[in-house]
């Protein structure tokens, strides 16, 4: 949602870009809670959970097309480096974004920090990256599709509900939680840097 409303407002201009900064902040602020929770967070949320090799990852995507791929409580090798891609994506978008100017009447918070023709290049960064990201989300969109209709696996629910069904006879170990506490409060101090960065 978030991403859509950055797309259309930087495509409307005008004052519309005031939410465009609004919902690029917002965005940085998940970035770096997700990226902070992928270290300290639930089992299944830590990027050392989901984070495979190459080899590991080439035989996953094979076995997409000998039959059903091994079952995955978290991320499956091959979703675990599209969530990389995406953070990365995003905090690329994101990161531009505070020094991007658009030449007539707005510029990032932190574009007066840097001469005129590093913002430009930065601004031509934040663009192209844009297409990039639309491109992610579009393979990641059409992934969850493919599973669900080739596959019948239904991940677009996990995704929203957090939970996934384990089929009969699979071994998973129980997965450990993180705290609510923790969340709230590395949320909190992520929308904190990031209040710094766009004041100060």
């Amino acid at each position: 949602m978030l991403v859509a409303t950055s797309l259309v407002t930087a495509q409307i201009g005008g004052n519309a870009m005031q939410i465009h900064e609004w919902s690029g902040f917002t965005i940085l602020t998940l970035v770096l809670f997700r990226l902070s929770w992928g270290v300290l967070g639930s089992t299944h949320a830590r990027f050392k959970a989901f984070v495979r090799g190459p080899r590991t990852v080439w035989d996953y995507a094979t076995s997409l097309f000998r039959g059903r791929p091994a079952f995955h409580a978290g991320h499956n090798p091959l979703g675990g480096w599209m969530i990389v891609a995406l953070l990365g994506s995003l905090l690329v978008q994101t990161g531009t974004g505070l020094f991007a100017n658009d030449d007539i009447m707005t510029e990032g918070p932190l574009a007066k920090h840097v001469s005129k023709e590093i913002s430009d290049l930065l601004s031509k960064i934040h663009e192209a990256n844009a297409k990039l990201l639309l491109a992610l989300i579009f393979v990641h969109v059409a992934a969850a599709l493919y599973y669900l209709v080739a596959k019948r696996d239904n991940l677009i629910a996990s995704m929203v509900t957090g939970t996934k069904p384990i089929p009969e006879g699979e071994d998973v170990p129980a997965a450990r939680g993180g705290p609510v506490w923790l969340a709230v409060l590395l949320l909190g101090l992520c929308a904190c840097v990031v209040y710094a960065l766009i004041h100060y």
